[in-house]
């Protein structure tokens, strides 16, 4: 049996994820939901990764789940997406978070379960929309490269928080300040050819780095 469970779903590729924490290590399971941790803390790991779960279709994982896995003597880590959300809500118990997003979440910078959320298809589980969170850094990053004014990142997060997030994808949240008339034609242009270019994800990112730190810890 492997040393971890990871419950990963749209923030990595499993074949990316696999090469950093091997399946001679990491056994890959879909995002995880309420009474999932029981029967995983039942195989005696010596880690649990949470990085997807649900939370909108499905009764997400419960904290008394999460602490029953932290008083069995199992680590458990957390970041991107449910994983930030509950390592948050329970690193005063033991639960690790990892990752810029986590960090967002514990600096109280975001709040909402939302911001992580996205819409995903039932039978590949890849995201078909986009997340909040990833919007907000990718804005941040065009106001950096000076693709787009502050003023401009504002409007964008406001439009996309305005959108439910099945719905909010980079390509609707241009179209509707654009359309309403809130950032100029060369903003658009210039932001939709600075997102294609350069697309970057954090929660990908931080999904890399909680596995390598239980790689470095197993």
């Amino acid at each position: 049996m492997q040393d971890v469970i990871v419950y990963l779903g749209p923030s990595l590729s499993i074949e990316k994820a696999k090469r950093i924490l091997p399946e001679s290590v990491a056994e890959y399971r879909p995002p995880v939901k309420r009474g999932d941790l029981a029967v995983a803390v039942a195989k005696r790991p010596k880690a649990i990764c949470i990085i997807d779960g649900l939370f909108f279709q499905d009764c997400s994982v419960g904290h008394r789940e999460i602490m029953a896995a932290l008083k069995s003597k199992i680590y458990v880590y957390g970041s991107s997406s449910m994983g930030a959300l509950r390592a948050c809500e329970l690193d005063s118990f033991g639960m690790v978070g990892v990752g810029r997003i986590y960090e967002m979440y514990r600096d109280g910078i975001i709040e909402s379960d939302d911001e992580v959320a996205l819409a995903c298809d039932p039978f590949s589980n890849e995201a078909v929309s986009d997340a909040l969170v990833d919007m907000r850094i990718n804005f941040e990053r065009a106001v950096r490269g000076g693709v787009i004014t502050g003023d401009e990142r504002d409007i964008l997060i406001r439009t996309a928080s305005g959108i439910y997030y099945p719905n909010r994808t980079y390509r609707r949240v241009l179209k509707d300040a654009r359309t309403a008339g809130e950032i100029s034609g060369e903003s658009f242009e210039r932001l939709t050819r600075f997102l294609k270019e350069h697309p970057f994800s954090q929660k990908e990112e931080d999904a890399r780095e909680v596995l390598r730190v239980v790689g470095d810890g197993v």
